[in-house]
């Protein structure tokens, strides 16, 4: 079912707020994640969606962002990819950082749309690629951020592996992650770890401890 105008559903059902452990950054963000979830498969009309990633500010991603706008150093002048972008919150603190350039990627349907209405709201410029990066080589860019990506086995070892080969042409591939289950601690190099406020709405703290790595 196509989305008659999916901006539109994220301003009337969301409000724009700082993000919690990067108050620099305001997101157009879901309150709690029942309602958002329901309201989202009546859009779409389909039932059993994953959650909303992009209605939300994930733990990952916030201490990533949060890194970034510390170590601006890390992108300012670079092509980034900010890969499974959800609400394009590692984008938009990249290029607040001073990247050249920011391509969000992600599958979920309504992403264009939050990435857009959240660089807007940020006053910076983000790309943005709606289809499946994995089926492709990594594309030509100079940093790689992954945030909360490692929530199902399968997928967590596809997109390693993936990562692994942007590396392996040497794109800075840095990833944040607050401690799921398939996160591989093996083989990265540690950054940094930070508390970040999150609701047990979407963890089971209210404070996650929250770590940035680097493939080496």
């Amino acid at each position: 079912m196509a989305i008659a105008d999916p901006a539109a559903f994220i301003r009337e059902n969301t409000r724009l707020q700082t993000v919690p452990h990067a108050p620099e950054i305001a997101l157009w963000l879901a309150d709690e994640i029942t309602p958002i979830w329901r309201l989202t498969e009546e859009e779409l009309g389909e039932i059993g969606l994953p959650p909303p990633f992009w209605a939300f500010a994930w733990a990952g991603g916030q201490a990533l962002a949060r890194w970034l706008l510390d170590h601006p150093q890390e992108v300012a002048g670079k092509r980034v990819l900010d890969f499974a972008a959800g609400s394009g919150l590692v984008g938009v603190a990249a290029m607040k950082a001073g990247a050249a350039s920011c391509l969000c990627a992600d599958i979920d349907p309504f992403c264009e749309a939050a990435v857009a209405v959240n660089a807007g709201a940020n006053g910076v410029s983000l790309r943005f690629a709606g289809r499946d990066l994995l089926s492709a080589p990594p594309p030509d860019v100079d940093v790689i951020c992954a945030g909360d990506i490692c929530y199902e086995k399968p997928m967590t070892e596809a997109v390693l592996a993936w990562l692994g080969q942007a590396r392996g042409r040497g794109v800075r591939v840095l990833i944040g992650d607050p401690g799921r289950t398939y996160f591989p601690r093996q083989g990265l190099e540690f950054l940094a770890e930070y508390r970040v406020p999150t609701t047990r709405e979407l963890e089971d703290q209210e404070i996650k401890r929250s770590s940035v790595w680097a493939m080496p």
